[in-house]
């Protein structure tokens, strides 16, 4: 049975944020999965937008760049729950060990972080932070937005048809393999968000070569999620709801280096 966008829209927030939207009152299943992922994207142009209010407001303080970029983390951590925060230190300790699928997943169900999911935080947190922070003293407040959105966008190339779940239950049972046409569309809309970065609102001035590099951030960001998915569907045996918050970590970091570059 169809999901209607508007279900699939409060329960992708109802899953991925604190936002108060109300609970499923149905058990969720594949159909549900694939039109929550399908709704990530505006999920993260939702949070890309907080961001940006934050970056605004703090830029009237006497707050340091570097310090506001940091309370973006921070913002970003409190309003999902960490939960992608997360599956980043699960995947990163799960790649780290040596052994079969079996194994790597043992790993990350675990329950406890090991010293590779330590520091792929510290450093993908630190990555974000300086990143954001840069945007801020540059008042690239879009910028910083889009960088949001488009690490959401990510988790879609993460669910694309042809890399099935690790496990039989969870949440990558719900979703993995379950993205096509949708995938195409949140590409295509990405390149046209990429392109208003070269749009400078204060001067009404449009930057072709700043819009070509937020473009191309667009394309790294999907190359980089699809051959790491797809390094972890071999380690793992599948994609697990791990791999997709790391992405969406990733995705984030990649994408304020890229718009920095």
């Amino acid at each position: 049975m169809r999901v209607s966008p508007i279900r699939a829209v409060r329960t992708a927030f109802g899953w991925l944020t604190v936002f108060p939207v109300g609970a499923e009152d149905t058990t969720p299943d594949r159909t549900l999965g694939a039109a929550v992922i399908a709704a990530v994207p505006i999920v993260g142009a939702v949070l890309g937008a907080l961001v940006a209010l934050l970056g605004m407001a703090l830029a009237h303080t006497g707050i340091p760049a570097l310090l506001a970029g940091m309370l973006a983390v921070a913002l970003l951590a409190l309003t999902t729950r960490g939960m992608h925060l997360d599956g980043l230190a699960d995947t990163a300790d799960g790649l780290g060990c040596y052994g079969p699928p079996s194994r790597v997943t043992e790993v990350m169900r675990s329950g406890t972080v090991g010293p590779f999911g330590v520091a792929t935080l510290v450093l993908v947190l630190g990555i974000q932070g300086v990143g954001f922070g840069a945007l801020f003293d540059q008042s690239r407040w879009y910028d910083a937005a889009f960088a949001v959105a488009l690490g959401r966008v990510g988790v879609l190339v993460a669910a694309r048809r042809g890399l099935a779940p690790a496990h039989p239950d969870g949440f990558g049972a719900l979703v993995a393999g379950t993205q096509r046409n949708a995938l195409v569309v949140w590409a295509a809309l990405a390149l046209a968000a990429a392109a208003v970065c070269g749009f400078d609102v204060s001067t009404g001035v449009f930057d072709l070569p700043a819009a070509v590099t937020a473009m191309l951030v667009v394309l790294v960001v999907a190359v980089v999620v699809w051959l790491f998915t797809a390094h972890c569907a071999r380690r793992m045996g599948g994609i697990t709801g791990d791999v997709l918050g790391a992405t969406i970590e990733l995705g984030t970091a990649i994408s304020v280096v890229g718009l920095l570059a």
